[in-house]
């Protein structure tokens, strides 16, 4: 991935251009060459943004955005990225619009898509997403389910490409609750021919039907896909340490159940005796919001080994590259 090429160039592919009119459900839905495709295009968008290029490819495109969960990251890449390109971002709060009034996923997908070119949904199950994705003639986008977080693996794996150039080979490790972040980077990093080791309690162990399909997209691109219970054993060797937010949206937020998932993923805690276990050079990696002293120390997480902002940015590249190619032509 030496050479990322010009967006011009890169939109002509044809892994690009087979991507007009489809969802983006699940990175486990894509092939590695198209995966790779929209990782070198959110790179050649980010050059023609730093450069001052314009780069309109969405003009007279609406996106509809529908939010049941809170959002920083993800609202703001898709609302700014959708100008970027010359199209018009529509921001719908879940507890706005009919749904939270008992309308029907297929109806309001019906509805939208008579309106608009693309629907983003973050939500919390799912089924909710690829329910929508049903019934709706224009492609749905995952922003976020409790089962997956795709467009936010899709940015780390452009960061991590602005790094290591070529991803295969690399190791990761994701250490301390099996949620969606570790879902999609196992599947995401699986198709890059990564190896990926999951470190989780056996109680908050990733999902089995998920790893099971991430290790067979690993092993037919050259990579493994493992999960284990020992942070220390996952991340000795890696190049990069991954960790989340220990208490996902829409989980217990406070009292016992909140402390005492706290103590005991404690173990699992990033901090300096941990990185000193991976190789030299290794990366810090978080996808924010932090909660330091929690699942990571200020000390890793604002220090020399870490690129939790430069994989905040990214998600607007990313986010970009998708609606580029999702929306292009609908």
């Amino acid at each position: 991935m030496d050479r990322i090429g010009h967006w011009h160039e890169i939109m002509e592919e044809e892994a690009i251009r087979g991507l007009a009119g489809r969802d983006f459900l699940s990175l486990a839905d894509f092939e590695p060459g198209e995966i790779r495709a929209l990782i070198r295009l959110a790179r050649a968008l980010k050059a023609a943004r730093r450069q001052g290029e314009p780069h309109r490819l969405l003009e007279g495109r609406a996106l509809a955005m529908i939010f049941r969960k809170p959002s920083t990251r993800t609202r703001v890449a898709f609302e700014v990225g959708m100008v970027e390109l010359g199209g018009y971002p529509l921001y719908l709060s879940g507890s706005e619009i009919q749904l939270s009034r008992g309308e029907s996923l297929a109806d309001t997908a019906r509805v939208l898509s008579r309106m608009v070119h693309g629907i983003m949904i973050r939500t919390f199950a799912q089924e909710e997403v690829e329910e929508l994705a049903r019934h709706a003639s224009v492609p749905v986008i995952n922003g976020l389910t409790d089962l997956l977080h795709p467009t936010q693996v899709l940015a780390d794996l452009v960061t991590l490409s602005e790094k290591w150039g070529e991803l295969s080979g690399h190791r990761l490790a994701y250490v301390g609750d099996g949620n969606n972040m570790s879902h999609s980077l196992a599947l995401g990093g699986g198709l890059m021919g990564m190896e990926i080791v999951l470190a989780t309690p056996p109680e908050y162990a990733p999902d089995q039907e998920v790893l099971a399909k991430a290790r067979r997209l690993a092993g037919a691109q050259g990579g493994r896909v493992e999960w284990t219970d020992d942070p220390r054993a996952a991340v000795r060797g890696a190049h990069a340490i991954y960790t989340d937010t220990w208490v996902s949206m829409g989980q217990q937020t406070s009292g016992e159940a909140r402390e005492a998932k706290i103590a005991r993923l404690l173990p699992y805690q990033v901090n300096r005796e941990l990185l000193e276990l991976a190789a030299p050079g290794a990366l810090v990696m978080h996808c924010l919001p932090a909660h330091r002293g929690e699942e990571a120390t200020g000390e890793v997480l604002d220090g020399p080994a870490s690129i939790i902002f430069d994989q905040a940015e990214n998600r607007l590249h990313a986010h970009k590259a998708i609606l580029a190619a999702l929306l292009r032509g609908v």
